[in-house]
């Protein structure tokens, strides 16, 4: 793939960044984030300024670009990728890396002295702000807020999509699983014990779930442009004029009477926070710390709560009908997925199926099953050395044909009315190397071990995250992402504070019941082949042999697909590996085979047979 020309975008942003135009300073530095005014990890297409700029568009990275250079800085999900997408203009830093400065680190060391540094505050979280001033400031420099993004003035000229506003559509109770009123209740009761008299929503997808509202405003994620701000006596519900609907306000009636829910003006959050700072007298004002600085800049200091809210945490623990809606969509989702790899199986015979050709037939079969509203994300469709790009996206000029000669990697998901999936199987349709069968097998090993452990109650993730290293690094491999992440219920396929990873999460609650992440343990070869083997989990409670006073936990698998047999080694599987594979494999029979009967899916049934028989105990 060849990278996107920067040179005259660049050119013209550093032009207006020196004609102090748009803010009080001329900018010896520009900061162009990857998030919108809501922290967003997957913006809308207006949003995505950072990709525009420099030809990245992963979705973790942040750009710095000055008079004379130009820097991108993102984690080892995304090295290969930033590589290949961003020109010569641009110098990829490893982050994470110890050789690698942070962005203080590097304006410090690169920037004559008093410079000023500018960011749209609008795209930055207070958090972030905060460190890089304090950092800035303490060695002379200053952090300034434009509040005219300068990428869109570049952009503006070159057709930047406006921002989408579909219809907001309500949640039922079958789907949702609790009432407005319920989720309010919870919410004032953490409030209370904070000492917050107003909370400030941002995440677009803590307001979905909170008002059990879904949208389309952003591709993959059925979220809707919003704030939320809880006052004492009311919630202010701001939203595009266009979006404003009697359903609305019928949905609020039914969900939550005899409690004032009004409707404003998306536009108005930062008078409404003004407003409430001036007439709430007393407690705290709380955001999350990842809300934007021109927000929560509003706030004096002294009234101001920057923490994790408490729908984040609700919402991370799901209730019974959400996860038993979970489950279902898992099933309907596995059936899809079985009618695609049995159909590739045989497609792949006539040399015609591509990397993108074979990601829009699986979206043709997930299209078929009950109550499909969207994929989850763009499917991630990539052969051979594409597998080893973590988050590979297929395009026209980089697209190639999925053949029997090499390693193919399909992670894909949906969004179903009922739940949320996610899922990665990597395949082989020929005869892979006995090197390549090792290190799928190591993946496995590691994935089983994960899936099977019994942990205390409230353990962080990161404690988990080395069971599904172990047989890699037994070897000397290991994978640069993180082994699993929250997943909403109908909502984003990437849901913090949780998640599984070698670095803790910093809000991580810790692991308790209900709560639903993915188990993704991978291997990657750049220029050679990607290994990932991606299920659902649910936290559900165990039965170990002693109990005494501490309540422990373990893992109920949802995705029920299986893992192709002929990419194991099973001379390094134990036996009770072996027996909890077959296992799996017999489940993907009995509840998938019966799907696949109900649905007439003869040949899918067919390979679903072939691919679960079990494998001989030694």
């Amino acid at each position: 793939m060849s990278p996107k020309d920067t040179t005259y975008l660049l050119k013209h942003l550093r032009s207006i960044m020196s004609e102090g135009r748009y803010c009080s300073e001329i900018l010896n530095a520009y900061i162009v984030p990857s998030t919108d005014s809501h922290n967003s990890e997957y913006p809308a297409e207006c949003d995505k300024r950072r990709g525009f700029i420099s030809g990245f568009i992963g979705s973790v990275g942040s750009a710095i670009i000055t008079d004379n250079d130009a820097r991108m800085w993102t984690d080892g999900r995304y090295f290969l990728q930033a590589s290949q997408e961003m020109d010569a203009n641009w110098t990829l830093m490893k982050e994470g890396l110890p050789s690698t400065p942070t962005q203080a680190e590097w304006l410090i060391s690169a920037l004559p002295p008093k410079s000023c540094i500018g960011v749209d505050s609008k795209v930055i979280g207070h958090k972030t702000w905060m460190h890089l001033q304090d950092e800035l400031e303490a060695h002379g420099h200053k952090l300034v807020p434009v509040e005219t993004n300068l990428v869109d003035l570049v952009w503006n000229e070159r057709d930047r999509p406006s921002m989408v506003r579909n219809p907001i559509v309500p949640l039922e109770l079958k789907y949702s699983g609790k009432p407005i009123k319920t989720k309010l209740s919870e919410v004032r009761d953490q409030m209370k014990k904070k000492h917050a008299s107003v909370l400030v929503l941002t995440a677009l997808d803590e307001i979905a779930w909170l008002l059990n509202l879904r949208g389309s405003d952003v591709d993959f994620n059925p979220v809707f442009f919003s704030f939320v701000i809880i006052l004492p006596q009311s919630v202010a519900v701001l939203i595009d004029p266009s979006q404003d609907t009697p359903i609305l306000h019928e949905h609020f009636k039914a969900e939550a009477p005899g409690i004032e829910i009004t409707v404003g003006l998306y536009s108005s959050a930062w008078h409404v926070v003004k407003t409430a700072v001036e007439e709430v007298t007393d407690g705290f004002i709380w955001f999350s710390d990842h809300a934007n600085y021109s927000l929560t800049s509003i706030v004096p200091p002294k009234r101001l709560k920057t923490e994790i809210t408490p729908c984040a945490l609700l919402k991370t623990i799901k209730n019974n009908t959400e996860i038993q809606g979970m489950r279902n969509a898992h099933i309907k989702d596995a059936a899809a997925v079985c009618c695609y790899f049995a159909w590739l199986e045989k497609a792949v015979e006539t040399g015609t199926v591509t990397e993108i050709s074979g990601a829009n037939k699986l979206a043709q079969f997930r299209a078929q099953q009950e109550s499909i509203m969207s994929l989850s994300f763009e499917t991630i469709s990539g052969v051979g050395a594409h597998g080893a790009i973590m988050h590979y996206k297929p395009e026209p000029k980089s697209d190639v044909p999925i053949t029997k000669d090499t390693l193919y990697l399909c992670d894909s998901g949906a969004q179903f009315k009922d739940g949320t999936t996610d899922i990665t199987r990597t395949v082989h349709m020929g005869t892979p190397t006995e090197y390549q069968k090792e290190c799928f097998t190591r993946v496995l090993k590691g994935q089983l071990k994960l899936a099977r452990s019994i942990f205390p109650k409230k353990i962080k993730g990161n404690y988990l995250d080395s069971f599904a290293r172990e047989f890699l690094w037994g070897v000397g491999l290991d994978y640069r992402h993180g082994t699993g992440h929250g997943v909403g219920s109908y909502l984003n396929v990437h849901e913090g504070p949780i998640g599984i990873s070698y670095k803790p999460f910093p809000d991580d609650p810790g692991m308790e019941e209900g709560m639903i992440l993915s188990n993704e343990p991978g291997y990657y070869e750049d220029g050679k082949f990607g290994i990932r083997i991606e299920d659902l989990v649910v936290v559900v409670p165990a039965t170990p042999t002693y109990t005494h006073h501490t309540e422990f936990l373990t893992f109920e698998t949802l995705t029920l697909v299986p893992k192709q047999t002929k990419m194991i080694d099973v001379s390094l599987l134990t036996e009770e590996e072996i027996l909890q594979l077959n296992s799996y494999h017999q489940k993907c029979r009995e509840v998938i085979g019966e799907v696949l009967d109900r649905q007439n899916q003869i040949e899918a049934k067919q390979w679903l047979w072939r691919e679960t028989e079990a494998l001989k105990t030694k």
